[in-house]
């Protein structure tokens, strides 16, 4: 059946592709395009406006080819958006998608690989080279700056020879003897060849039995024109010595003796300079995802054996890096994709992709993103995502996805436009007839009917959404902050309770070595020497959080042991600077009769009942020292949780972890109500149970435990540092590790909707005061033209003010 939704057909049988609208004007234009789509079977689509872009999904039996019929038929054209994605080869020589966690396997095969319209862009067999602006085409960003560079120069020559006309009109010490004559030269140019995509656009309408904004104004230039011919030529405007003054309003003198050329020439002139004004801001609009999609390297050095063996470096382009593939990054290089340094430690600059400004210090096994910075010691890296899996890509296609959605808002607002038009005309029709009737003022009559043309234009209300959602997720996206679509928009208003993980989101996620307690004679020094060096020959995740911490609290460095035991269970024992160390659990100490100091116990069970973990060190038959090992707090968490409850968020924390550990942690951080001990299934039903209080949950998450309960949450945010599971759960992605962020992320979203909101007041205001003036002939056209032009520029300005969000 016609307008058959993506959720009718089956999953395997559904893709999705993207096109590239043109010709598109006004808001009514869209409306029209998706309306003709939407009716075909099996198909979905949403057309944005601001975007120039429609999103479509579509079934089994519908070929890209009928997309683009259908658009062409409706007086438009089409084309596929290529996406350079690239199906790396692997080291072994097989092709796929590389594999990534959470992910769907290498060999699988989804919907839409199989879409034709990105046959060209995504084959099975070659490799695609990937450029830096990845998700974007280069055709038609040339289309653009072409299309942006003619409306200039139509606008400049408009401007040079509209000004005189409208000032000899405006101006009477000015109307010499056969002006109107000049005016009539000067003005023809401008409504023909300046008006000419009015007039072409409307031609192409009415042909397919449409009517939109360009119907309005070449009808209403076009009417202002045709009547001031009739009066030039067969009235007697073009007598000798004719003069007229000009009136902000609609009223005029006789007839035969009254032209509009000034109307004509400047309405033309003030629309091409609002579309000019609004083709400009648009492009800024935009400008943040532009610049993140450029943000990658273009080549890179990657090791190749040479023909002695050795490895050299050969200088490749980026898109030609698979997966597996080592290369170096030399400082004040870019890191040209995602992959695990091998080699070196450096401070790595992620502001570009995160927005924090610290660089991160790496080393060796430690994870680097495309695109970021390399600030000092070479590194070698082994990519392990290249192409459309790195998070670069990925974070573009979000804000890109989110950029094409619209509102629940922005759907009335096209539901508006779709039939503004035709009442529009009826409306001037009206007007014409009732002021024939009611003043038998032919002039007056026209004037106010052209004024009601001129003044209703819907593009403010199609521009209203778009724009302000292009700027807001392109600046989310620069401050590390993804939002996947705007209906998180208005989740992010009703959130009223906020629910926050506890590890690898209100604290590091690692173990860390906390106090150290020792008993009298004793240094810390000596404690973490000692116990430092012999942990550091242990695996177990608490030795090396011992070691991580003794080595960064002992500048000379930490010794080597001689002798090395590990207990299972218990400890480590061994040899140290000639001292028998064990360090431990007090079984390891009471097994080799050494007894615990009760200043030792007492640390001890203080540390059990904050929920830490306890070691107790002892050398040469002494008891010395504890050590407190636990996931530690992240600085900036506190301030967080602060913000969060300024938004009006009830802040929660939901752990798995025990009792005492996730009481020690909201304690730290400022948090009155804790669920302990909660199965990752249980967290679903925490979720359910207070959205059954009525409150409306946002959770903020990083783990595959994580993952169903962001989705079940009305508002879901997951770090970016975390799994792939819950990133795709979430509804707001937070590409910085830090639950700060999720207060930046709420406050802009908030933001970005009030900007929504208040520019759809502007727009219907706009028109609800604009057209009783215009028919009630308070409004002279060409002041209405200027009028309808600066609407929309208002809107898009409006929508700007979200760059300045910090």
């Amino acid at each position: 059946m016609p307008g058959t939704t993506a959720a009718e057909v089956p999953a395997a049988e559904t893709s999705e592709t993207e096109l590239t609208i043109g010709g598109m004007t006004c808001a009514s234009c869209a409306a029209r395009v998706e309306k003709k789509l939407n009716r075909m079977d099996g198909v979905t689509a949403t057309v944005n406006y601001a975007t120039e872009r429609a999103r479509v999904s579509f079934g089994a039996g519908t070929a890209l080819d009928d997309l683009v019929a259908t658009v062409e038929k409706t007086g438009y054209t089409a084309r596929p958006v290529r996406r350079t994605t690239p199906r790396p080869l692997r080291p072994d020589g097989a092709s796929g998608l590389p594999g990534r966690a959470g992910g769907a396997p290498d060999h699988a095969e989804t919907a839409t690989d199989r879409v034709p319209a990105r046959v060209d862009a995504e084959t099975a067999t070659d490799p695609v080279p990937e450029r830096a602006d990845a998700g974007t085409d280069a055709p038609e960003r040339a289309d653009a700056d072409g299309a942006l560079s003619a409306l200039r120069r139509r606008l400049l020559v408009s401007v040079t020879l509209a000004v005189p006309v409208v000032l000899m009109a405006m101006v009477p010490a000015l109307q010499f003897d056969n002006w109107q004559w000049l005016s009539l030269t000067l003005a023809a140019p401008v409504v023909v060849w300046g008006g000419l995509p009015f007039h072409r656009a409307t031609w192409t309408n009415l042909r397919h039995g449409a009517a939109t904004m360009d119907t309005l104004v070449s009808v209403g230039t076009l009417a202002a024109f045709g009547w001031s011919l009739w009066a030039l030529f067969l009235g007697s405007a073009g007598m000798p010595g004719m003069r007229h003054g000009f009136a902000f309003t609609g009223a005029r003198s006789d007839p035969s003796s009254t032209i509009y050329l000034e109307v004509a020439a400047g309405v033309v002139t003030f629309i091409l300079l609002g579309r000019y004004l609004e083709a400009r801001a648009k492009r800024t609009a935009g400008s943040a995802l532009r610049a993140l999609l450029h943000l990658g390297a273009k080549d890179v050095a990657v090791l190749r054996p040479g023909p002695d063996g050795r490895e050299t470096e050969v200088r490749i382009p980026v898109g030609d890096l698979v997966v597996g593939d080592r290369f170096v990054v030399r400082p004040g290089e870019k890191i040209a994709t995602d992959g695990t340094v091998l080699e070196g430690s450096s401070a790595v600059d992620a502001s570009m992709l995160t927005g924090e400004s610290v660089p991160v210090d790496t080393t060796t096994g430690d994870p680097v993103t495309g695109a970021t910075l390399n600030t000092s010691g070479r590194l070698v890296v082994e990519a392990t995502r290249v192409g459309g899996d790195t998070q670069l890509a990925r974070m573009a296609e979000l804000v890109e996805n989110a950029q094409n959605g619209k509102a629940a808002a922005q759907r009335l607002a096209d539901r508006i436009s779709a039939v503004f038009v035709p009442v529009v005309l009826l409306i001037a029709l009206a007007t014409l007839v009732v002021w024939l009737l009611v003043t038998d003022d032919v002039t007056a009559s026209f004037t106010a009917a052209v004024a009601v043309l001129i003044i209703a234009c819907p593009c403010a209300l199609g521009l209203a959404t778009p724009t302000a959602l292009m700027v807001g997720t392109g600046r989310g996206a620069q401050l590390g902050i993804l939002i996947k679509g705007p209906e998180v928009l208005e989740t992010t208003r009703a959130a009223d309770t906020i629910l926050l993980d506890k590890t690898g989101t209100v604290t590091t996620g690692r173990m860390t070595l906390g106090r150290v307690r020792t008993v009298s004679g004793t240094t810390e020094a000596d404690v973490l020497r000692l116990a430092g060096a012999l942990e550091h020959a242990s695996e177990h995740p608490v030795a090396r959080a011992v070691a991580t911490g003794a080595a960064a609290r002992t500048p000379a460095g930490l010794p080597s042991p001689t002798a090395f035991t590990n207990v299972p269970g218990l400890g480590v024992r061994g040899t140290v600077e000639g001292h028998e160390v064990l360090a431990g659990r007090p079984k390891l100490l009471a097994d080799a009769g050494i007894a615990l100091p009760p200043a030792l116990a007492g640390a001890m069970t203080d540390a059990a009942r904050q929920g830490r973990t306890a070691l107790v060190v002892a050398w040469d038959g002494e008891a010395r020292g504890v050590l407190e090992v636990a996931d530690a707090v992240k600085e900036t968490s506190a301030a967080a949780v602060a913000e969060l409850r300024a938004l009006g968020l009830r802040p929660i924390l939901l752990t798995g972890d025990n009792r005492a550990v996730a009481d020690a942690v909201a304690e730290a951080v400022g948090i009155d109500e804790v669920y302990a001990e909660v199965m990752p299934e249980d967290k679903v039903d925490v979720v359910r149970r207070l959205q059954a209080e009525g409150r409306s949950v946002a959770m903020v998450g990083d783990g595959v435990n994580d993952a169903a309960a962001l989705a079940a949450a009305d508002l879901g945010l997951s770090m970016g540092t975390g799994t792939d599971a819950a990133i795709e759960a979430g509804d707001l992605t937070l590409v910085r590790g830090d639950l700060k962020v999720a207060a930046d992320a709420i406050r802009l979203s908030r933001r970005t909707l009030s900007t929504i909101r208040s520019n759809l007041f502007w727009a219907f205001g706009y028109n609800v005061a604009a057209l009783p003036l215009a028919a009630f002939g308070l409004l002279s056209p060409m002041i209405a033209g200027a009028a309808m032009a600066f609407s929309s520029v208002f809107v898009v300005t409006n929508s700007l003010r979200l760059r300045s969000f910090t």
